[in-house]
């Protein structure tokens, strides 16, 4: 999808930290960071990530996600990067065996938004691209988060499941908010609107020759207006639809000069 407004500045609410344990792969690492642009988080921590930091490759795949990118730290062991959390989870999708709640996305985002919401922080853990987080990384965490794959093929690259985390947090924590770029509808229409339109309708359909019969016309009008009525339209739309109608009837107005020209050449003949 593309739609980015450069325009924009990039709003830095506090989110959760995203976690990446032993990143194998750049292009992995920008991925996610792109991912996490796309829903306003910003606070990337690697974990002795395999090629080091700075990464070109990351920076590439990234695309533009510089919030992130310029922000990312890097750690030495996982203790060190989530030091100064409380709150941590963790992702895998195998059975660990452990003591330790289970919750799908978006249970774990409704978590942290409360938590982040009462002023505290909180992290989410991403585990390498071969074999994810090992048991001694996931005993740390304080639930394991787990999506509702398929069982067949449950594995996910690291920026997917990024990627559905950090809507799931958005969502959680935007709730309340209209979309950033829905449409401002307006009021609707004043029925004396919609009744100028039915009645200028009706009288440029009469002048068409679209009720056949004069019995009938009541009843089609009635579900015109009807049909108008359901329709929720505002002022705006209301007078287009009204200058399409006045465009539609003067076609009737206005002599068709080919076939004048025919009728004048048949009267002289």
């Amino acid at each position: 999808m593309a739609g980015t407004d450069s325009s924009k500045e990039f709003a830095f609410r506090p989110t959760p930290a995203i976690i990446l344990v032993e990143p194998q792969l750049g292009e992995n690492i920008g991925a996610a960071a792109r991912a996490m642009a796309n829903f306003g988080l910003w606070d990337l921590r690697l974990v002795n990530p395999r090629d080091g930091w700075p990464n070109e490759k990351a920076t590439a795949s990234a695309a533009k996600a510089l919030p992130v990118i310029e922000r990312v730290q890097v750690f030495e062991t996982l203790t060190e990067a989530m030091g100064d959390l409380n709150l941590v989870l963790a992702t895998t999708a195998r059975n660990r065996e452990m003591f330790k709640p289970v919750i799908g996305p978006d249970e774990a985002a409704d978590r942290l938004s409360a938590h982040i919401g009462g002023g505290q922080r909180a992290g989410i853990l991403f585990g390498r691209e071969r074999w994810g987080l090992n048991n001694d990384e996931v005993a740390l965490a304080d639930a394991i988060v787990t999506l509702p794959v398929e069982p067949a093929f449950a594995s996910l690259n690291i920026a997917q499941a990024v990627l559905v985390l950090a809507y799931e947090w958005r969502r959680a924590a935007l709730k309340d908010q209209p979309l950033p770029f829905s449409a401002d509808e307006g009021e609707p229409a004043p029925r004396g609107q919609l009744a100028a339109m039915t009645e200028q309708l009706g009288e440029a359909l009469d002048r068409a020759g679209f009720f056949k019969t004069p019995a009938k016309r009541p009843g089609m009008m009635n579900n015109i207006r009807a049909m108008f009525a359901r329709g929720g339209f505002n002022a705006q739309e209301v007078r287009t639809l009204r200058g399409i109608v006045a465009a539609l009837d003067r076609r009737h107005e206005r002599p068709n000069p080919s076939r004048q020209k025919g009728e004048d050449e048949t009267e002289q003949g």
